[in-house]
């Protein structure tokens, strides 16, 4: 960086940059971060790559007008809990997927958006995992997801 700006250069941006629906708790805190920040980030794209649509944006659950709003990747762990991976998929898949990889892959993004840092996986452990080298368990929900879930239940 230092070459293409130049050596006189002595501006340090502290300001963090990126989508909010994308960054990792610590971030937002303005705690010191790790390298697991980028596997928070990678664990919500790979639920974009799911889903074939953005985290930030609100999914309808239930029918109708009985339906609510929830965020995507609390819907995710919560499905993957009921072992309901195949609704998360995208539609324009029309099915066409291996429903095994799609649960391993699902395990895997959520492991990595766990709010705690010490609970996601390293970058190591998710290409082993998504490799088929190593196995990985059911993921929690994550603190903080898991406050979104209730404060939302108790607003319906």
């Amino acid at each position: 960086m230092a070459a293409v700006v130049g050596g006189d250069f002595s501006r340090v941006l502290t300001a963090f940059r990126g989508t909010v629906g994308y960054l990792a708790p610590e971030w937002l805190a303005g705690v010191p971060v790790t390298p697991k920040v980028d596997v928070y980030s990678f664990g919500m794209v790979l639920l974009e790559i799911i889903s074939g649509r953005r985290n930030s944006a609100d999914v309808h659950s239930g029918t109708g007008s009985s339906g609510h709003v929830e965020y995507f990747p609390v819907r995710a762990i919560r499905k993957l809990h009921e072992g309901d991976v195949q609704t998360l998929m995208d539609p324009q898949l029309h099915g066409d997927f291996n429903l095994e990889e799609a649960k391993r892959v699902c395990r895997v993004a959520c492991w990595c958006i766990q709010d705690n840092e010490d609970n996601r996986l390293t970058m190591i452990e998710v290409v082993q995992i998504l490799e088929g080298l190593q196995e990985v368990g059911l993921p929690p929900m994550p603190r903080l997801l898991a406050a979104m879930t209730q404060s939302s239940d108790g607003a319906s």
